[in-house]
């Protein structure tokens, strides 16, 4: 899910940036800090946006940068247990698939792909169904369920869990057709 967080944080302005209006060498440094990292209370910080400086600064004896007050919106996303997501495999491994949803990629193990037994096919490097003959590749298009969430300190170490094994989430998902009006007169 995502959500818009507004943040109320000190920042440093190094030197190096005083020759920039405050307000952007400010969102400079948020966005350098923040985004693509995970924090715990607030999930996976996707984008930092609309800095304001709320104070006139400070400097630090000894530290020739200046600190100021910000407030910005983030966007961020927080993967929730039971939440339905749409993504697209971006590889195939011998244990399941990995999908992308949104920032991050999700596992979905063979067992959880649907009610059929998977292997990986060595030739063609995609997952087989045994008995649908299903199979899933790179660049398909999937609707899973989130099993698990193991957020850590950073998005390579946080663990996503998928699902496509209830009723209906294991259909690859294509783009809707247009539908033709109809008109009766």
């Amino acid at each position: 899910m995502y959500k818009l967080v507004t943040i109320e944080q000190t920042v440093r302005i190094p030197p190096n940036l005083f020759g920039m209006k405050m307000k952007e060498a400010a969102l400079s440094m948020l966005r350098e800090q923040l985004e693509r990292t995970v924090s715990k209370e607030l999930g996976i910080i996707v984008s930092v946006d609309n800095a304001r400086i709320k104070s006139s600064g400070r400097v630090l004896q000894g530290d020739g940068a200046a600190y100021l007050d910000v407030e910005f919106d983030t966007m961020v996303y927080i993967p929730e247990v039971n939440e339905i997501v749409d993504g697209e495999v971006t590889e195939i491994v011998e244990f399941g698939a990995f999908v992308r949803i949104g920032p991050v990629d999700g596992l979905i193990h063979v067992s959880q792909i649907a009610n059929d037994f998977f292997s990986f096919d060595k030739k063609t490097g995609n997952l087989v169904g045994r008995e649908t003959k299903k199979n899933v590749k790179k660049g398909d298009k999937i609707r899973a369920k989130i099993a698990t969430v193991s957020l850590k300190d950073t998005i390579a170490a946080s663990k996503i869990a998928l699902t496509s094994r209830p009723e209906g989430l294991s259909e690859k998902r294509r783009e809707p057709k247009e539908r033709k009006e109809r008109r009766r007169g």
